[in-house]
């Protein structure tokens, strides 16, 4: 999402989201989870992050910059399929 997104105000009518119930919301795409989905489901954590402090070229951190909001998890994910490929 870019900052020009954020700029525009919501067209959700988040008063009628708020007074919904759940037998209100149409879920009629969803699968069903069966138990054959709870069988073969696998409990995942995220992983804990470690700040750092790394010196980057300058137009390095612009381009990810421009690549929105959440620049700091895209260069996580570059930096992670880097190391991945990189695995001996």
């Amino acid at each position: 999402m870019n900052v020009k997104n954020l700029k525009k105000p919501s067209e959700t009518d988040w008063a009628r989201i708020d007074q919904m119930t759940d037998e209100d919301i149409d879920t009629s795409d969803s699968p069903p989870l069966d138990d054959d989905f709870f069988a073969r489901a696998q409990w995942r954590m995220p992983e804990k992050k470690t700040a750092v402090t790394l010196s980057v070229d300058s137009e390095v951190l612009k381009w990810f910059e421009a690549q929105g909001a959440d620049f700091q998890q895209r260069v996580n994910a570059a930096l992670k399929i880097y190391a991945q490929a990189h695995q001996k």
